[in-house]
């Protein structure tokens, strides 16, 4: 299952309609969609996922007025790949809305960044990564009762504050001001905050800027300043050394890497 590209944090106001392409696509949208397979119109309000085969026309477009946002991974599958998928029993060509996209949503970051770093396992990194993507899928597909299990005290808040975070990183966001607006002490928001997500409030901000800082040094001649002021820095010299803490070489070197390999596999 090789992956051959990624782009992550699409945006369109408009309608999108894929030419037949000999590539499998990983679709995950983060916004309300409305998809039209087949001729078949379906109607989807939450974070929702599609698998589409090879050779398949398909189109979505936005179900509000906000626009769509969505991740795409194309694929090369080959037999051994279908039957695995097969074996999951995950429907090709049919959206799917999900209950929890953590899982999904992460393994997409975490591939997306670490596709830039040339290593001697990347590709076994992304057929792992897809993998667990695909289980992830197929749980949400075929969930077992709920059992007696202790589950996170507003979750869903959460959740919602970790969504608008990687959404929305050129936003100040201060852990602080979100306890205070949930009403909770800083420090219970910080044990509800890592107990739902294995990583703190803070954590997540740095990375969604991160994110988001890369995606503008593939995609645009914005300079370095601006970059780190776009993204909610205050200094260019903590951006950059947070940056390289981060992404292990400067925003420079990033995007010169990223011109180098023409951009098809930065994304």
């Amino acid at each position: 299952m090789k992956v051959t590209r990624i782009t992550t944090n699409n945006q369109r106001d408009t309608a999108v309609t894929d030419d037949i392409s000999l590539d499998h696509q990983l679709l995950f949208f983060r916004t309300p969609a409305i998809f039209t397979v087949k001729g078949k119109e379906t109607t989807l309000n939450g974070h929702s996922v599609m698998l589409c085969s090879s050779g398949s026309l398909r189109s979505f477009r936005p179900a509000s007025s906000k626009g769509i946002r969505y991740d795409m991974v194309v694929l090369n599958m080959n037999s051994s790949d279908k039957q695995y998928v097969e074996s999951m029993s995950i429907p090709f060509d049919t959206p799917i809305e999900l209950s929890d996209d953590y899982v999904i949503s992460a393994m997409l970051r975490a591939m997306s960044s670490h596709i830039m770093h040339k290593s001697l396992y990347q590709s076994e990194f992304m057929e792992l990564s897809m993998r667990l993507i695909l289980i992830a899928i197929s749980e949400n597909c075929h969930k077992l009762p709920p059992g007696k299990v202790e589950t996170i005290p507003r979750y869903n808040e959460l959740k919602a504050i970790r969504d608008a975070i990687y959404d929305e990183p050129m936003t100040h966001w201060s852990a602080e001001e979100i306890s205070e607006d949930m009403g909770i002490s800083r420090p219970y928001f910080h044990r509800l905050y890592l107990s739902a997500f294995g990583v703190t409030c803070r954590q997540d901000i740095i990375e969604s800027r991160l994110i988001y800082a890369s995606e503008l040094l593939r995609t645009t001649d914005m300079s370095i300043s601006a970059v780190a002021e776009t993204c909610g820095y205050d200094s260019d010299a903590y951006f950059m050394r947070q940056f390289k803490q981060h992404k292990g070489c400067t925003p420079s070197e990033y995007r010169r890497r990223a011109v180098s390999n023409g951009d098809l596999d930065a994304e």
